[in-house]
């Protein structure tokens, strides 16, 4: 039930989270590429349908790090095309609403921690780097490597007066104290001071520019260039992934603060909705932000209502504001940026670094620099697959197999010595990547056995190569006239006659026990 009290703490904390929003969705729009006004509709449309449609009740959203940098190389990529651009928007959040559909979004949490704390290191060093030019008053450059190579030749180009407004934003930034930021954020003093102080001075410095008054015009996506398709495709999917991973991060951290359970696939699809909006508009696209999340939920907010006041109190700014908000300086914008940068670094990670396991940390430092020099997807990509490898290896060490004779006396008066018989016991998983160890430990089996009982009761998972290894193994020990006997648990055997294509299985003895496998071979060579 909703109350006054609860009406109120909300619209503290959606207007409180908004102060914050302002300059990051400033700054955000003029870092991609696509302008301040874009940072703003994205921080506003986002922000209120994510929070409308959303699984989250106490998350902020809107431009992120993350989206910003993926953004601003979809511009670079498809100059003088924004259609390209909003396309490539318009279909991340079409995946978006995928993921939430087809409910991947429990899935996310999976993501090994080193891959995590690289990636987001690699995009607080990107966004530091990519604010060198604007710091010192140079035209801005979308590549990391590009704005490196020509530092010398930037800094030839250097205006004092936008050093001096950055150093000064980035002194307010670094040493507000906390008795005061807890009230005014850091980051709206240096906009507000630093501006004012530029104004006052007269510095001739570059500046947001004009921001149109009034709501933006709609731009549907109605063509774009096929040969660009891969393109738009690739960068759609990386913003999607993105977008996603960094929400559901900071679902997370809402949890933990406010002991509630977010609704991870309905979350997707409010984001996907909401980035997709954006898209129609010319908005950048965004995620759940964490630290206006947390200043949210520390000022009062506790229902959905809160995110959309943020939103509304925005658009009000944007509506009735926009002729002062002209007037910022980028140089001002880069030192907001370049402290975002370094809140973004993994601190939690660094501080345990030469402690943490040499994979791990190969890990990290992988993802770290694929996410600098060379893609966002791509560095997630293979520090998944280097960590899932590394995981494979582990759980395959910790699979036993073991030879062993039957231990009884025989039942039947009949000519069976019991090494005649042996046992292969399985404890542990059989799969991939432990199926082939199967395979060479039967190799090994003395040629004068005349029966294996292959024993899976131990296994507590069995995949479709271990199953179609446990088929080879059974043909091949046919042909040198040794039967094999299973052991399998009534749901492996289900398991493997499903798929039983050939009627390997069907054709073999399965028991449940040791004894019952035992007692059918006595009993089969006592006919005989």
């Amino acid at each position: 039930m909703i109350s006054i009290n609860s009406i109120k703490n909300d619209f503290f904390g959606g207007v409180t989270a908004a102060v914050v929003a302002l300059p990051l969705a400033l700054a955000f729009g003029v870092a991609s590429g696509a302008g301040a006004t874009a940072g703003l509709y994205g921080a506003i449309i986002l922000g209120f349908f994510a929070s409308l449609f959303g699984g989250t009740s106490t998350q902020i959203s809107g431009p992120t790090g993350p989206m910003t940098v993926v953004t601003a190389t979809a511009i670079a990529t498809f100059q003088n095309d924004f259609e390209s651009v909003i396309t490539v928007i318009f279909l991340a959040g079409i995946i978006q609403i995928s993921f939430g559909v087809i409910k991947i979004g429990k899935w996310i949490k999976y993501i090994p921690y080193p891959v995590i704390s690289g990636f987001m290191c690699g995009i607080g060093v990107i966004i530091i780097i990519l604010q060198i030019n604007p710091f010192i008053g140079v035209d801005s450059y979308g590549s990391v490597i590009r704005t490196i190579v020509e530092i010398p030749n930037s800094f030839k180009l250097a205006s004092s007066d936008s050093i001096v407004l950055a150093t000064i934003t980035l002194i307010i930034m670094f040493f507000t104290p906390k008795s005061i930021s807890k009230y005014i954020p850091s980051a709206l003093i240096a906009l507000v001071v630093v501006t004012y102080f530029a104004i006052s001075m007269k510095y001739n410095v570059p500046t947001i520019g004009e921001i149109p008054m009034g709501l933006p015009d709609f731009k549907i996506p109605t063509s774009f260039e096929l040969l660009h398709l891969n393109s738009i495709i690739t960068l759609a999917i990386t913003l999607a992934l993105l977008g996603s991973i960094d929400t559901l991060l900071t679902s997370l951290v809402a949890d933990s603060m406010t002991k509630t359970n977010h609704k991870p696939n309905q979350e997707l699809i409010a984001q996907g909705i909401g980035n997709s909006l954006c898209s129609l508009v010319g908005a950048i696209p965004g995620a759940g932000a964490t630290m206006r999340t947390v200043i949210n939920i520390k000022s009062g907010g506790k229902t959905r209502l809160s995110g959309m006041v943020h939103a509304l109190t925005l658009l009000v700014i944007v509506l009735f504001l926009a002729p002062l908000a002209s007037k910022i300086p980028l140089s001002v914008l880069s030192g907001i940026l370049i402290k975002v940068g370094f809140d973004i670094l993994d601190y939690k990670f660094l501080k345990i670094i030469n402690k943490v396991s040499r994979v791990d940390l190969l890990i990290m430092l992988t993802v770290f620099l694929l996410t600098i020099f060379v893609d966002l997807i791509m560095a997630v990509g293979v520090g998944i697959t280097f960590a899932s490898i590394v995981a494979v290896y582990k759980v395959s060490k910790r699979t036993r197999m073991q030879t062993s004779h039957v231990n009884k006396k025989f039942d039947f008066d009949i000519n069976l010595d019991n090494r005649d018989i042996e046992i292969l016991e399985i404890d542990g998983s059989l799969f991939f990547g432990t199926a082939s160890i199967l395979d060479r430990k039967i190799d090994k089996i003395k040629p004068q056995t005349k029966f294996v009982i292959l024993n899976c009761l131990k296994v507590h998972f069995l995949d479709i190569s271990a199953i179609f290894m446990i088929e080879e193994i059974i043909n091949k020990l046919k042909n040198n006239d040794i039967e094999v006997v299973l052991l399998l648990k009534h749901s492996q055997k289900r398991k493997v006659l499903k798929v039983d294509s050939n009627n390997i299985f069907s054709n073999s003895k399965i028991f449940s026990n040791i004894d019952d496998a035992v007692n059918s071979i006595q009993k089969n060579e006592y006919e005989r």
